[in-house]
């Protein structure tokens, strides 16, 4: 068994995580760390898990009695933790936070995208989970990356659910100014940018356009729906070809041949890919579940090649039928 600690353990992606977890063959929970909620059931907090759990959150953090840590905490302080607390040089982390997802010689960890990094991951103490639109957006563009047809800049529209602004409300979470709305935020300067110009030239070689991202809150709970445009006049069979290529032994990420739907994809760790061309246009369509292929469900995702079994362990997820 996979022994487990999760720290920052009250938000969405947490609960999520939890999840998984429970009903993972491989895997078991040693303690959900919440300074916040700790004595508390975790049902107290994650009330989906009702039947299915009996553990607190704890204030402790044994992580001599553990073999890998999920970081669940907010952007900036999976590095601020690390450096306050000494932990075993043996334990594997993932973290699921911003803080080391771009390349540094300071620190040793693995971008945690399968696709493109799945031995490295294989190999890797320490992964960088990445960003839930970023997820999404590299999904759709590695491809035609791969076939050198990045050379202009890219434009970017995507939309996600509001369980992407994370559990704490806020003035554009709640119900009430979500609900029959549509926003845009970050335009041409969300934090997820570089990592993905980071992924386009691993896998381009090199990567001179910019990637043009206008990101919109969307009035759904889960899901992210990504839209991108590349000028090229390579052929569409071709290009059709060369995603299907890219993505041929990738687990969780699939070429469609026809257009999309979130519903394909809410609730599993699938990522589902089209192209189609309009002139010297390509259009490229990605869809995910953001708290899962976005963010949990990639983490066990990449838990399961760092410890060497089943890829989808405990993954086997379907989308509803409605």
């Amino acid at each position: 068994m996979i022994r487990i600690g999760i720290l920052g353990g009250a938000g969405y992606t947490a609960g999520e995580l939890i999840r998984l977890l429970l009903n993972h063959p491989q895997a078991e929970i040693i303690f959900v760390n919440s300074e916040s909620n700790a004595g508390n059931l975790l049902t107290d907090v994650h009330e989906g898990l009702y039947g299915d759990t009996d553990m607190r959150f704890t204030r402790d953090m044994p992580f001599e009695k553990i073999d890998i840590a999920f970081f669940c905490f907010g952007h900036g302080k999976s590095e601020a933790f690390l450096r306050e607390h000494a932990l075993p040089p043996e334990l594997k982390i993932i973290d699921l936070a911003q803080d080391f997802r771009l390349e540094c010689p300071d620190n040793d960890y693995v971008y945690g995208l399968p696709e493109i990094n799945k031995e490295k991951i294989a190999r890797a103490r320490h992964v960088a989970n990445p960003g839930c639109f970023a997820t999404c957006i590299q999904l759709g563009l590695l491809p035609a990356a791969g076939m050198r047809l990045i050379n202009e800049d890219v434009s970017v529209n995507a939309i996600t659910g509001s369980t992407g602004a994370g559990q704490r409300p806020g003035p554009t979470t709640h119900f009430s100014w979500r609900s029959d709305n549509l926003s845009v935020y970050k335009a041409f300067s969300h934090q997820h940018v570089p990592e993905i110009k980071q992924s386009l030239k691993q896998a381009q070689g090199y990567l001179n356009a910019a990637i043009d991202f206008i990101p919109y809150r969307g009035n759904f709970a889960r899901g992210i729906f990504a839209t991108a445009v590349v000028k090229t006049d390579a052929n569409l069979e071709d290009i059709v070809r060369g995603y299907e290529d890219f993505y041929k032994d990738a687990r969780f990420t699939h070429y469609v041949d026809k257009p999309l739907d979130l519903k394909q994809v809410v609730n599993t760790n699938k990522a589902l890919v089209h192209a189609d061309k309009y002139g010297d246009k390509l259009l490229i369509t990605c869809c995910i579940d953001n708290l899962l292929k976005g963010a949990v469900g990639q983490a066990v995702q990449n838990m399961n090649l760092m410890f060497g079994i089943d890829e989808a362990s405990g993954l086997h997820l379907k989308p509803s039928a409605f």
